[in-house]
């Protein structure tokens, strides 16, 4: 799907203000509320709109601590993706699973309330997972850029 500068204006205030109604929206957009809802199905239907959702501050939910963990899977096994990442997902703490294609086959990024609480979910959840050949821990400083947005 080709976009014009009608679809371009719209995601651009879409990413800028995503809690903003149709209505809003299309004002901000300078499109009629029947065309910007048009627009925003068919940007959906083609798979470029995949949703909206709520970014939630963890550290003011009392968690503290960010971990990103890149692990090296025993690959010997033929099912040690899968059933590492089943058992990776019923971990709670777990808020993204990623896999790649290199000398680090997944990376898990999880919070705890604390280092004790992280110590706690490493050894009882993280440790436990199958298939764990090498794992290094990357403990989260601060985000210098965080952006999904694209210019367009």
């Amino acid at each position: 799907m080709r976009l014009d500068d009608s679809d371009r204006r719209l995601l651009r205030q879409l990413i800028a203000t995503p809690e903003a109604s149709t209505a809003e929206l299309a004002a901000r957009a300078g499109l009629t509320e029947p065309t910007c809802w048009r627009r925003l199905e068919r940007l959906r239907a083609a798979g470029i709109l995949r949703g909206q959702r709520a970014v939630i501050n963890w550290r003011a939910l009392g968690y503290q601590v960010e971990v990103s963990l890149r692990i090296t899977l025993d690959k010997t096994d033929p099912h040690a993706f899968d059933e590492f990442i089943a058992r990776a997902r019923q971990v709670p703490e777990v808020l993204e699973i990623q896999t790649f294609l290199g000398r680090v086959d997944v990376r898990l990024n999880l919070i705890a309330r604390d280092m004790a609480h992280y110590q706690q979910v490493y050894r009882d959840r993280v440790l436990t997972l199958p298939h764990i050949s090498d794992l290094e821990a990357l403990m989260h400083l601060s985000d210098v850029k965080s952006e999904a947005n694209l210019p367009l």
